[in-house]
């Protein structure tokens, strides 16, 4: 986990909301980053979309970035910069699990204000991750996974043979732990999918990866409290700067333009007269997923 720099918190605006406010944030951000800049050594098999999985990063991102082709594999030894700061959801308070759907990231502040911040898989479009309260109901290691009819169906219509009961090994998709919510039938777990980290990829459950999954095994408790939430748009201001942060809409639910939203969170948070305009109109159109800066600068 990672200390958090001193912020000026943002303020919160709550009658631009572009859709229902249960389930949902604002996208104006509580002044924290998790992440930060690094170099990676690029390991035997690793590729772009593997690295970003475990970082957080669009492949795409981590492409433009260092000027690399997607479809040129990657050398044993070459070295990759990753940015993977992001910004940590309003909802996020100490105690608490955020869940941010298309961010994709899983945050968990614990009392001291540390923040623990993980990549995560969420629903598919088709099969979408909920928004809501939770609370953590129930922790197994070494799950048995007994398959819903909704799979069971799926499969069948397939052609794909599903037993409708797996038991814990290493062909459990649920990996080895298992975090079972009180929404109805989504869990926190791990994966024998690692490349699906930080995709629109599973039933609606939130998959993690294997490491990161041990270490929120042990965090969490029966009674923790979070919220999953969709904020495609987080604007925050950290240590004088402010942070820009735009991801896809990726279940499509935005009801106003992105710019509108992000005026109307700008003003909001008291930030419209603090931001080079030009500057988030290009990370709006982007799209890239991690906090750009978008201070305007007096010269």
């Amino acid at each position: 986990m990672i200390r958090m720099p001193h912020v000026v918190v943002a303020a919160i605006v709550t009658a631009l909301l572009p859709f229902p406010a249960a389930g949902h944030g604002n996208g104006a951000g509580t002044g924290r980053l998790s992440g930060g800049v690094t170099i990676h050594t690029v390991l035997r098999g690793e590729s772009l979309a593997r690295i970003g999985s475990m970082f957080g990063v669009d492949a795409v991102t981590l492409a433009a970035e260092n000027h690399l082709d997607l479809r040129t594999p990657l050398a044993i030894g070459q070295r990759i910069r990753i940015d993977n700061r992001h910004i940590v959801p309003v909802a996020a308070s100490a105690g608490r699990v955020v869940i941010n759907i298309p961010q994709r990231m899983l945050v968990f502040v614990d009392d001291d204000g540390h923040v623990d911040a993980s990549p995560v898989a969420v629903g598919r479009p088709d099969w979408q991750t909920p928004t809501a309260p939770f609370t953590v109901i129930t922790k197994k290691q070494d799950p048995t996974w007994h398959v819903p009819a909704s799979i069971l169906r799926e499969r069948a219509r397939r052609g794909r043979l599903q037993p409708p009961v797996v038991p814990p090994g290493p062909g459990n998709p649920l990996g080895a732990f298992w975090i079972g919510l009180s929404v109805s039938g989504i869990g926190i777990h791990g994966t024998t999918l690692p490349a699906s980290i930080y995709h629109a990829a599973t039933h609606g459950c939130i998959r993690v990866g294997a490491d990161n999954m041990r270490r929120l095994f042990r965090l969490f408790t029966a009674g923790t409290p979070g919220q999953i939430i969709y904020e495609p748009i987080l604007l925050a201001e950290v240590d004088g700067e402010v942070y820009l942060e735009v991801h896809k809409d990726i279940y499509g639910r935005l009801t106003v333009e992105p710019s509108q939203m992000l005026h109307g969170l700008a003003v909001g948070a008291a930030l419209a007269g603090r931001i080079d305009w030009m500057a988030a109109d290009a990370v709006l159109a982007a799209r890239q997923g991690v906090a750009r800066v978008v201070t305007l600068r007096s010269n």
